[in-house]
């Protein structure tokens, strides 16, 4: 049977904003697709323009299920300076010894594909273990008043934002238990069309946290009443946008 082309399926909308009241903008963020993020960066960039002049935001990563280093452009918007999230560690590294500061450091998003090239030359050949730091994007009106909404499905990519929004105190976390599923990962061909993926280096947060098989617990634990779901309510997006009037 020959290879069939692309399946005529409907991708989601990473990226959506809209205003909530008059003072809260929520921008929903359901995945960080693509290995480097240009595409999913740039839709953040233009949600982030598009709630331009709210007081306070709620950021809703609930189903997130991850994705690629885009999540950094999302990172980078809740501080204004460069702040190192956490770093990924190979088994080899850790077994040789290492200081974390001394690490190769990610800190910058391309702004054009064509940028990739360069990026794939310089990373290339360096060990796996790198430090993610955030872009340094400058003053936002909303900054201190985030709220963060997790829960069961924020996995990967979307727990990395979390856990780096709560250890720097710059997000209000609220949802449901996140479920701990963050390794970095390399993809490798294997003949007859199919990819692998295997994990090839731990997570830590910058305070030295692993996030796989622990997970998040947001400060507010909240149920999504699925009874409050057929009246059309979101509990746990009401329970948000009243802890974001309270900042």
């Amino acid at each position: 049977m020959p290879k069939s082309h692309k399946h005529p399926v409907t991708a989601p909308e990473a990226v959506h904003a809209r205003k909530l009241t008059d003072d809260i903008g929520l921008l929903k963020v359901a995945m960080f697709p693509g290995a480097i993020g240009i595409d999913v960066a740039k839709d953040i960039d233009r949600g982030i323009a598009a709630l331009d002049g709210y007081s306070r935001l709620i950021v809703d990563l609930r189903g997130n299920t991850g994705g690629g280093i885009g999540g950094l452009r999302l990172m980078s918007y809740l501080t204004p300076g460069k702040l190192e999230v956490g770093y990924s560690l190979t088994r080899k590294r850790r077994e040789r010894g290492y200081r974390r500061e001394e690490l190769t450091r990610f800190g910058r998003i391309p702004s054009h594909k064509a940028t990739l090239v360069w990026l794939a030359a310089r990373y290339a050949f360096v060990e796996k273990s790198i430090v993610v730091v955030t872009e340094g994007l400058g003053q936002r009106r909303f900054h201190g008043r985030v709220v963060l909404l997790v829960n069961e499905h924020t996995a990967s990519a979307g727990e990395m934002v979390s856990a780096f929004a709560e250890e720097n105190k710059l997000a209000t976390i609220v949802g449901a238990k996140t479920p701990g599923r963050l390794l970095s990962g390399s993809a490798y061909k294997v003949g007859l069309g199919y990819i692998l993926g295997l994990p090839v280096a731990a997570y830590l947060t910058w305070r030295g946290r692993m996030l796989e098989n622990n997970g998040i617990v947001p400060k507010f634990l909240i149920e999504l009443s699925r009874d409050a779901l057929r009246e059309g309510r979101d509990t746990q997006l009401e329970t948000a946008i009243a802890i974001a009037n309270s900042l």
